[in-house]
């Protein structure tokens, strides 16, 4: 069985009403995204941070997956499919999709600060005296700008194994996950998909294009590669 590996960005989940991750301003739901997603932003005002992702988490628990999230799962009767996401949000997950790789963590998980290991399940507002078992406050368990992207290595693994890529609502832009496509076999068909595609026809042999929202560019690759 082939094996298709999708990365997927903002503009997936937007379609179910989750915002992308920043305006043209720069702007994070109207904070600097280095005061509600950096180290340093959490050492500086814990409660700020813990607000915002709270909020971002009841937002998440009111969406629903979109279609493009359900024709994924259609794919994994037919290929052996692997999801890459830079998504913190669990829609391909509540859509059916078996294998989903978080590179910048999940909103419905939270973690130890003393110990990164302790991962646990959260759907709740998280509050500063939230501890682990280890007595240390509890922080979202989301990738911030100056830390390791710790699936990274995974990622790369899954990639450079593709027989088909499919780039689904991400401008590219974003570092270290936009190096991912670099690391697959250069004559693999790569099918992007975005209304704004940052990726030129010449880039690869075997491109193909889709400048369409994701609930209809999916629907079409999703058929295509269905029907071969």
């Amino acid at each position: 069985m082939k094996k298709v590996v999708i990365l997927t960005g903002a503009g997936i989940s937007a379609e179910s009403g989750i915002n992308t991750f920043r305006g043209s301003d720069g702007l994070w739901e109207g904070h600097d995204v280095m005061d509600v997603a950096s180290p340093i932003g959490w050492n500086k005002n814990k409660e700020l941070v813990l607000d915002f992702y709270n909020k971002r988490r009841q937002q998440l628990l009111e969406v629903t997956p979109n279609l493009a999230h359900k024709a994924l799962v259609s794919l994994e009767n037919s290929y052996n499919v692997n999801i890459i996401t830079q998504n913190v949000d669990d829609l391909h997950e509540r859509a059916g999709s078996k294998n989903v790789l978080h590179l910048h963590g999940e909103l419905l998980k939270v973690r130890s600060t003393k110990n990164p290991h302790l991962i646990y399940t959260w759907k709740k507002d998280l509050l500063l005296g939230d501890l682990c078992e280890e007595n240390s406050q509890l922080r979202p368990h989301i990738v911030w700008f100056g830390e390791e992207v710790p699936m990274l290595e995974k990622a790369i693994e899954i990639t450079s194994k593709a027989d088909i890529l499919i780039i689904i609502g991400t401008s590219m832009q974003v570092y270290p996950a936009a190096n991912l496509i670099n690391f697959v076999e250069p004559k693999i068909p790569v099918y992007f998909i975005d209304p704004k595609p940052s990726i030129q026809k010449n880039y690869f042999p075997n491109l193909t294009v889709i400048a369409e929202k994701a609930s209809t560019g999916v629907a079409k690759v999703v058929t295509e590669l269905i029907d071969l």
